[in-house]
C-alpha cells in the first residue's frame, strides 16, 4: 500500500505530524511518503516545523512558492499530478484547507486515487474566504473525511455528502499540542522577557485585516493601547510584516518578532493573558489551554470554539469592542471553557485504524 501525505503550509505540518508518526509505527507494510509542496519557503514557517515536530525531511519537495491564488494552485496541480503518476500510491492525505489541500485532492481525484481529507467539514459560510472554497472542493472529491468537531458532520450531511464517507476522530493538531506541550516551560519566556499571564500573544495573516491600510491601521492603534497596560508580543507573519512596511506603519508598545517554531510559539499561547488572532487553528489551541481567545474575523469555521471553548470571535463589531473585550478578561468575567469531544490527543490513531480496516491491513 502506498500512501502520500501533502502538505505545503505551518498548520499542515502540525496536523500531518502525528499522523505520519502512526502510520510509521502501526503500518510497517505501506510505503508512507511526505510530500512538501513548498507553498510555504520561508524558514522558520517551514523548514523549523520539520525540526520542533520530529518529521523527517520530506520525501518529495515541490518547491512551488507564493504567487496569486490561480498561479499557485496550477503550479500546484501540475507538480503534484508528476508525483502521482510517477509513484502511484493508492491513497493521498491532505490537510486543512491551504491551497496545496485543494491541488492535491484535484490532481489525486483526477488520476482515481483515494483521497483522504483531515479536518473535513469545517465551515465559515463566507465564500469570500480562499480557504472556504478549498474546504469545500476537497470535501466533495474526498473518499475519506475525517472530522474533527461535530457541526462537521452536521454540515457534511447537509451537503449531500455520503454519511459512510464521513469519520469523527477528533483533531490531529490537538494531537500534536499534547506532544509538544510538556517541551513548553514557563523559563522559555525569558527569552522573550515575559512573565506567565503578564502579556498578550498577536497573530494576523489574513488579507482582510492586514491587505486594507485603514483597518491594519486602526488595529494596530487599538494593539498600542492594550499594550500600554501589558506587553503585546506580535510574532509577524511574512505578509503582514509586508504590508506594515507597505503602509507605513510605525509602533511602539508592541513588540513585533519573526515568525516562531511551534515549541516557542506554543510556550507563548500556554502562558498568555490572553490572545488575539485572526487564525483558525489558534482558536483550537487556545481552547485546549484554556487561555482567552479574541477572533478578528467575523466568521468562525470553528463553532465549537465559541459554543464551549475560551474563543470569541468579534464578527461585525467594531474594531475598538477589543477594547471591552479585554476589559472583560482583566476583571475575570471571561467565559470558562472545556476541551471538545475526542481532542484526547489520539485522532491519529482513529484515522490510521480506519485505513487499516478499510484496506483489510
Amino acid at each position: 500500500m502506498k500512501i502520500h501525505l501533502i502538505v505545503g503550509a505551518r498548520p499542515n505540518f502540525m496536523k500531518a505530524m502525528p499522523v505520519y508518526n502512526e502510520l510509521k509505527s502501526n503500518c510497517n507494510d505501506w510505503d508512507i511518503k511526505l510530500v512538501h509542496t513548498g507553498q510555504h519557503y520561508d524558514y522558520e514557517m517551514s523548514k523549523v516545523f520539520f525540526e520542533v515536530l520530529s518529521l523527517p525531511e520530506p520525501d518529495i519537495f515541490l518547491d512551488v512558492r507564493s504567487g496569486t491564488h490561480g498561479e499557485q494552485t496550477g503550479k500546484l496541480i501540475e507538480r503534484i499530478e508528476k508525483v502521482l503518476m510517477e509513484h502511484k500510491p493508492e491513497i493521498v492525505m491532505v490537510f486543512g484547507d491551504v491551497n496545496s489541500t485543494l491541488a492535491g485532492s484535484i490532481a489525486a481525484a483526477k488520476l482515481g486515487i483515494k483521497i483522504a481529507h483531515i479536518e473535513a467539514g469545517l465551515r465559515s459560510f463566507d465564500r469570500t474566504m480562499p480557504e472556504e472554497i478549498n474546504r469545500v472542493v476537497t470535501d466533495v472529491l474526498s473518499d475519506y473525511l475525517f472530522v474533527t468537531e461535530k457541526s462537521g458532520i452536521e454540515n457534511l450531511k447537509r451537503e449531500g455528502i455520503d454519511e459512510r464517507k464521513i469519520f469523527f476522530v477528533g483533531n490531529t493538531m490537538i494531537d500534536t499540542l499534547y506532544k509538544i506541550l510538556p517541551k513548553c516551560s514557563e523559563e522559555d519566556l525569558k527569552k522573550f522577557n515575559l512573565k506567565k499571564n503578564d502579556y498578550i500573544l498577536v497573530t494576523l495573516h489574513r488579507p482582510s485585516n492586514v491587505d486594507d491600510r485603514d483597518r491594519l491601521e486602526e488595529i494596530m492603534r487599538i494593539l498600542e493601547e492594550i499594550g500600554s497596560k501589558k506587553p503585546v508580543i506580535f510574532p509577524v507573519h511574512p505578509r503582514t510584516k509586508k504590508m506594515l512596511k507597505n503602509f507605513n506603519i510605525k509602533t511602539e508598545n508592541i513588540l513585533l518578532i519573526n515568525p516562531l517554531n511551534y515549541k516557542d510559539f506554543l510556550t507563548l499561547e500556554r502562558y498568555a493573558f490572553c490572545v488575539i488572532t485572526d487564525s483558525g487553528g489558534i482558536q483550537e489551541e487556545t481552547t485546549c489551554l484554556n487561555v482567552p481567545c479574541i477572533t478578528l474575523r467575523p466568521n468562525t469555521e470553528r463553532p465549537i470554539t465559541e459554543e464551549i471553548g475560551t474563543n470569541i470571535v468579534l464578527r461585525d463589531r467594531p474594531i475598538s469592542d477589543i477594547i471591552k473585550m479585554m476589559d472583560n478578561i482583566y476583571e475575570g468575567r471571561w467565559k470558562k471553557g472545556r476541551i471538545p469531544d475526542l481532542w484526547d490527543g489520539n485522532a491519529a490513531k482513529r484515522i490510521v485504524e480506519i485505513l487499516k480496516e478499510s484496506f483489510k491491513f
